[in-house]
């Protein structure tokens, strides 16, 4: 199993980012998916999660500002992030929920 994260990137605060998980080796469309994300000296975190079903949840402080969706037919899951702050500053990784699976982490930086 293999989960290739992409989309990161450097943006000033105020602007948007669509990160992409693509997963090779198992169906997805299964399973439920996460983006998580750790900012240097912190603890990873749950950003967002989506059901195999579509029902999401989000991190109190991405909610109206992120959106998590999946394309079962593609093998993918994407995290649209608007409105990015600077405390938005982190590491995202995907992850299969109830695995060992994560993706490698794409570094997203917001500058003010």
């Amino acid at each position: 199993v293999q989960l290739q994260a992409s989309g990161g990137g450097l943006v000033q605060a105020g602007g948007s980012l669509e990160l992409s998980c693509a997963a090779s080796g198992v169906i997805m469309a299964i399973h439920d998916m996460a983006w998580y994300r750790q900012a240097p000296g912190k603890q990873r975190e749950l950003v967002a999660a989506i059901g195999s079903a579509g029902v999401t949840n989000y991190l109190d402080s991405v909610k109206g500002r992120f959106a998590i969706s999946r394309d079962n037919a593609k093998n993918t899951v994407k995290l649209q992030m608007n409105s990015l702050k600077p405390e938005d500053t982190a590491v995202y990784y995907c992850y299969i929920n109830r695995s060992p699976y994560w993706g490698q982490g794409t570094q997203v930086t917001v500058s003010s």
